[in-house]
Formats: structure tokens, sequence, C-alpha cells
């Protein structure tokens, strides 16, 4: 059974960093990524990693945001910097493994003054 456990999301200013960290298990994990949805909004995609280490970006994030994995923890990450208030959402992580494709619960992330 596969299980996610997201950390680091809180409240930031405009310009603000953060990093988002997301501990995975009970399977073996090709892609690793993150999704978000804002109040109101459909979920939408951020980010995502392979096991290989190639990346792919939203267009809203690129230059912004940087994603990495520890295969060996089987930990992806979301680097955040230069955040603005329209990344103010709740950021899921998911995975795609041999047990299908899995969320996290989410973990909130607020960019206000």
């Amino acid at each position: 059974q596969v299980h996610l456990v997201e950390s680091g999301g809180g409240l930031v200013q405009p310009g603000g960093s953060l990093r988002l960290s997301c501990a995975a298990s009970g399977s073996i994990f090709s892609i690793m990524g993150w999704f978000r949805q804002a109040p109101g909004k459909q979920r939408e995609f951020v980010a995502t990693i392979t096991s290989a280490g190639s990346t792919n970006y939203a267009d809203s994030v690129k230059g912004r945001f940087t994603i990495s994995r520890d295969n060996a923890k089987n930990t992806v990450y979301l680097q955040m910097i230069s955040l603005k208030p329209e990344d103010t959402a709740v950021y899921y992580c998911n995975t795609l493994s041999r047990a299908g494709t899995s969320w996290g619960q989410g973990t909130q992330v607020t960019v206000s003054p």
C-alpha cells in the first residue's frame, strides 16, 4: 500500500521561499510530482520528475520552482522561490508506481503580505 507524507507548507510573504517534501513508501515510484488546487479552481499540474531525473514544469512556475528527488529515500522535493499570491493553494504530492497513481493529503501554501 502506497503511503505519501507531505510537509513544508505554510504562510510566506510575496517574494519568499518554501520547500515542500513528500516521503513515499510502499512501492517503486517511476514518476513523482506535485499538483496544486486553489480555492474555487481545478487541481492543476505543477511539476514532475522521473526516477532518472527528467523534469517537467508548468509554464507558470518555470524559473521559480525546482523539483528534485532522493531515490534512496523515496522523497520528492519542491523548492519554491519568488512566491506570488497566485501560488496560494493546497499542494498535493502525486506518484506513479506499480500500484497506480497515488495522492498525498495535501499541504497548504499561502502567499500573503
